[in-house]
């Protein structure tokens, strides 16, 4: 890290404790925002295009002033049908993204408060793309503290505040981290993607989910060999939190 070089100024912030990745990402966060009002957020185990930067700064400048989006994406699933060149999803994502001060204000950290408006206003399947994948059980595993995420906060943040996120096409972004060697993940190659070599077009588009668009993204999620890791995924989670309930 203290050779990283490619950059006008590296700045390096040493904690005395490990904060854990939530409190390192949630506070790192916001002491970006609030000192440059705008953030572009990497993580290790991500790979990039040589153009993902690029897209994030064009994309956060062309919309800085849009409350409607709160952030930029710069992962996609590795849907088989074309998407279109960039589109909009309600919620927000955590695979190579930015935002800004006024978007990451609206983070709430208090999981339990999410859950209970989700289920409150009956949303649940639609914030589970459909009931494809578990988000919601991610959600209430957090506040019973079985994970640690601050991505399903964020993504419940933005989603329950009905707020855009703006997605690439074509994936800028590519995960290493499913190879059995991280800590929160084991193997499967459901999210692999190749990691687009090219420009991507930006132009302003129309500011809302359009159905279709969504159609297209979750359809990932109905192929075979992702639903049964999917549902091995979920039954792992109930697994997890049967156990502790025994303690």
């Amino acid at each position: 890290m203290r050779t990283i070089k490619g950059f006008k100024k590296v700045e390096i912030i040493e904690r005395q404790a490990n904060l854990g990745l939530a409190e390192s990402i949630i506070s790192g966060v916001t002491e970006v925002v609030n000192r440059y009002g705008k953030i572009i957020v990497l993580e290790d185990d991500l790979i990039y295009s040589p153009y993902f930067l690029r897209y994030m700064n064009e994309a956060l400048e062309m919309y800085k002033d849009d409350e409607q989006v709160i952030s930029i994406h710069g992962y996609v699933y590795p849907v088989k049908q074309k998407l279109p060149e960039t589109f909009f999803i309600r919620g927000a994502d955590c695979w190579g993204w930015g935002t800004w001060q006024r978007g990451w204000k609206l983070f709430e950290a208090d999981g339990k408060k999410l859950l209970k408006e989700l289920i409150d206003k009956k949303l649940a399947s639609r914030f589970d793309l459909d009931r494809l994948y578990p988000f919601t059980q991610m959600l209430k595993m957090q506040v019973v503290k079985l994970n640690n995420s601050w991505a399903i906060r964020w993504y419940a943040s933005a989603f329950l505040a009905n707020k855009l996120t703006l997605y690439p096409g074509k994936s800028l972004v590519g995960h290493i981290g499913f190879d059995n060697s991280g800590t929160h993940n084991g193997f499967t190659d459901i999210m692999s993607t190749e990691v687009y070599d090219r420009p991507i077009a930006l132009e302003k588009i129309a500011l809302n989910e359009l159905e279709e668009n969504r159609r297209l993204f979750i359809s990932h999620f109905k192929s075979p060999k992702v639903w049964l890791i999917v549902r091995l995924i979920y039954f792992r989670n109930e697994l997890k939190s049967f156990i502790r309930n025994l303690k």
